[in-house]
């Protein structure tokens, strides 16, 4: 089974996929991994290809590439990042969407960052903008469209342990026989 967990910045996306992938005993890629990979390969380090990613967009698009080729090679896996269910698609058989109000997900990283709560929630609103207006025209997606997530889970009402329980229940209580048809991804312009 092939599982994505995407959502925006500070949801929760690398602690659930992380746990589950362990509940599971599945292999888990995040698109931090990969974005650092890809840093490595350009002798950069990733805050550098970060700044780089900012005028070159096919930094993004080598790194949505490489999420979507997991996608189609791999099972038994998480995948994790914003735009993981998007990227895995067709090739996903369950794709969970996080989220969390604004101003948890800033405490959540100014917490880990350690740097003033005004300031990570500035960031985080403006780097959703920018990400969304990059994922609308790279690829035609609506960053907010959640229809083509199997399950929506809004992190602030559960501590991890219960964020686990609940999308670990949705995993295990799948079925095939019962599966009456995924929400498709269409109109997605996979140019890389």
């Amino acid at each position: 089974m092939l599982i994505t967990v995407s959502g925006p910045a500070g949801s929760g996306k690398s602690t659930l996929a992380k746990s589950l992938a362990d509940a599971l005993n599945y292999e888990h890629v995040s698109g931090g991994d990969i974005f650092r990979s890809l840093a490595e390969e350009r002798g950069m380090t990733p805050l550098e290809l970060n700044k780089a990613a900012e005028e070159d967009d096919q930094i993004d698009r080598d790194l949505d590439r490489r999420l979507r080729d997991i996608a189609a090679e791999r099972d038994d896996l998480v995948l994790e990042s914003r735009l993981a269910g998007w990227m895995a698609g067709e090739y996903a058989d369950m794709k969970l969407w996080l989220t969390a109000p604004l101003d948890v997900r800033a405490d959540r990283i100014a917490t880990r960052e350690n740097k003033p709560f005004e300031q990570a929630k500035t960031e985080t609103r403006e780097r959703g903008e920018s990400e969304a207006q990059r994922y609308s025209d790279y690829y035609d997606i609506e960053f907010d469209d959640l229809s083509i997530y199997d399950l929506s889970v809004n992190t602030a009402r559960w501590d991890p342990q219960g964020v686990l329980s609940v999308t670990l229940h949705a995993v295990e209580s799948y079925s095939p026989d019962g599966d009456e048809g995924q929400a498709p991804v269409e109109n997605i312009r996979y140019e890389f």
